[in-house]
């Protein structure tokens, strides 16, 4: 039997392909059969014609960072002279200008700033939430969630408490780009190693707060570092019993900054979107980058992906060349002529469980 007929095979009765299949479809595999396969994933749990948005600003803090990874336009070392850390107001003036877009979700993304201390960001968050209780907030990723316990002198678990007490719901899964020892220590050595990232954002499950996944493609990562991200990804969301609420996968913009490069073609990316939906069969929501590749973005929605952002503001994809576009309608149009409804959502509720298991978050 043909290779693909076995991968198909698996597909049709339920059974999670494997790394090897996952290869193979990415190189191998037809435009449209990706899209037939994928798309026959997300009917498990979706309306195959039928999507998802949410109008959301991510709010930039700082652009101060210590990490130096060699893919960010955004960061700015402590003794640079254009460096900023927002006050309360300022972060407040950026959320207003959300509202009036009528906002719904708010994403705090700042850097490895290294006088900022796990209190600060829970009393920031905490001043925040308490102006807009009708917003939604994921604050900060796991990435700085980890740098903010190191510099704290605290545990994940005492961290994640500082948090969860101060009535953080979110933490974001940002800093994952590609989840792979090599590739870290090749362009973010200042970050941490794959274990030590599934590690901590487990610490902030078991404190009771939400998170999800990402992945960043396009840099110089071969398509087994590809893989171990998914690999890796798709066994940590089964030992957390299903709790990452969702999937975003977007590419690397290569300017302003020391890496370089070339964008990766649309191509290229929604056959990775495929790919993934067909390979995290354990993971609900499959997200689209607007934000990164604007109404291209939305093919995805035949690639396996049932959700998406419109951004209004994301200062560290916009230095590294990303174009943000407040014309919603016209991104929207784009969904109605792939002939998708996409429709404004709330926020998820905070913990996804499977309902055949609960997860082991025991330390």
């Amino acid at each position: 039997m043909a290779i693909m007929d076995q991968i198909e095979q698996k597909i049709s009765a339920g059974l999670p392909i494997s790394r090897q299949d996952a290869g193979f479809l990415f190189l191998e595999a037809t435009d449209e059969q990706l899209s037939r396969l994928a798309t026959f994933m997300k009917s498990r749990f979706h309306d195959a014609d039928h999507a998802t948005y949410l109008i959301m600003a991510i709010v930039n803090y700082t652009n101060v960072c210590v990490a130096k990874c060699d893919y960010c336009s955004f960061f700015r070392l402590p003794h640079d002279k254009d460096t900023y850390l927002l006050n309360t107001e300022q972060v407040c003036e950026k959320i207003d200008s959300l509202v009036k877009f009528g906002g719904k979700l708010v994403g705090f993304n700042g850097g490895f700033h290294p006088k900022l201390r796990i209190h600060d960001y829970a009393e920031l968050f905490s001043q925040v939430r308490s102006r807009y209780p009708d917003l939604e907030f994921y604050e900060m990723t796991v990435a700085e969630f980890m740098f903010s316990c190191k510099v704290s002198k605290v545990s994940y678990d005492d961290g994640a408490k500082i948090l969860a007490e101060s009535g953080t719901r979110w933490v974001t899964g940002g800093g994952a780009e590609i989840m792979d020892n090599s590739f870290r220590k090749r362009h973010s050595p200042g970050k941490f190693s794959v274990e030590d990232y599934y590690f901590a954002q487990e610490a902030i499950l078991r404190a009771g707060m939400g998170s999800t996944a990402t992945m960043v493609i396009g840099f110089d990562e071969s398509l087994e570092e590809r893989l171990n991200h998914l690999e890796s990804l798709r066994a940590f969301q089964d030992r957390v019993g299903g709790t990452l609420a969702s999937f975003l996968c977007w590419t690397y913009k290569p300017w302003n900054n020391q890496l370089g490069g070339e964008e990766i073609p649309t191509s290229e990316y929604l056959r990775w979107l495929a790919v993934s939906r067909i390979y995290l069969h354990n993971i609900r929501n499959i997200r689209t980058s607007v934000l990164t590749k604007n109404t291209d973005a939305l093919l995805g929605l035949k690639f396996g992906a049932n959700d998406f952002d419109l951004p209004t503001e994301d200062e560290v994809t916009q230095k590294a060349g990303a174009t943000i576009s407040h014309d919603f309608e016209n991104i929207l149009q784009t969904a109605k002529n792939l002939k998708i409804r996409a429709v404004q959502r709330d926020s998820w509720p905070v913990r996804f469980w499977h309902q055949s298991k609960k997860p082991n978050l025991s330390p």
